[in-house]
């Protein structure tokens, strides 16, 4: 199957799936925000193949999945992260709120199937933007859920305007929350430094400097693509996962 891979992606080593961009948040700096209007979800079944079958040709070291809130979609989540097992995928990974259902009990239940399909890490999205609406007491039993069950299978990442210990509210807010969960033996992530796109743009303009050229963190050389990113409607690099097989995709990238 060597003749199928495109030398563009030479190094490609992570898929990932942005599974919705629904949300149980309303975070004033989200860069997806301006995407909600797509309601729909991926499929889990076409993903989990499209993840096999990469794999058996790309040496897929990560696979992703995030959102919006992932685990709105649990079964789709499973299937995903089940065939990163299969595929010998050694980074299995959500990032999500911890916020999917008011039902506590189902909560801590996608917990120990979460774990179980092969999920082997879990980012935890808690900072003062998603807690203006997402309740931190029932996160705080979702993430005690996880760790009982794994212990060190959960990470903070925490947005920042500037950092830890900055002296605008946000960050300091922020930096209190995160010390409720360290306080737990819930070690933290890096987090991520906001870009100014979607609602960061529009709420807190006031944090970026003006006429200041930002770097996306997340842009990548499409001349030497490392990441495949496929959306909730299965597009992928100008093509689509639910009308065309993978590699036909692949193979006609031109970056």
């Amino acid at each position: 199957m060597q003749h199928l891979k495109n030398p563009l992606l030479k190094n490609l080593h992570k898929i990932e799936f942005p599974v919705t961009y629904l949300c149980t948040g309303k975070c004033r700096h989200c860069s997806e925000a301006d995407k909600s209007d797509f309601k729909g979800h991926i499929r889990g079944d076409a993903a989990a193949k499209l993840v096999a079958d990469v794999s058996a040709v790309y040496d897929i070291e990560n696979v992703l999945l995030f959102g919006g809130e992932p685990l709105l979609y649990p079964n789709d989540c499973f299937l995903i992260m089940s065939a990163a097992r299969e595929a010998g995928v050694k980074k299995r990974c959500v990032i999500t709120n911890g916020w999917f259902s008011k039902d506590v009990e189902f909560n801590c239940k996608t917990a120990e199937k979460l774990i179980g399909s092969g999920c082997n890490r879990v980012l935890l999205s808690v900072d003062s933007f998603h807690q203006e609406t997402i309740p931190l007491e029932s996160v705080m039993i979702f993430a005690n859920e996880l760790e009982r069950l794994s212990p060190g299978i959960v990470k903070l990442n925490p947005a920042w305007i500037k950092g830890k210990n900055a002296e605008n509210p946000y960050d300091k807010k922020t930096t209190e929350i995160v010390e409720k969960f360290t306080s737990m033996g819930i070690s933290e992530n890096k987090g991520n430094i906001i870009f100014p796109a979607g609602n960061a743009l529009k709420y807190l303009s006031e944090y970026f400097e003006p006429g200041k050229e930002y770097i996306n963190p997340y842009e990548e050389d499409p001349m030497d693509l490392r990441t495949l990113s496929i959306g909730p409607d299965g597009s992928l690099l100008g093509g689509n996962i639910y009308r065309e097989n993978v590699f036909d995709i692949l193979s006609r990238y031109k970056g």
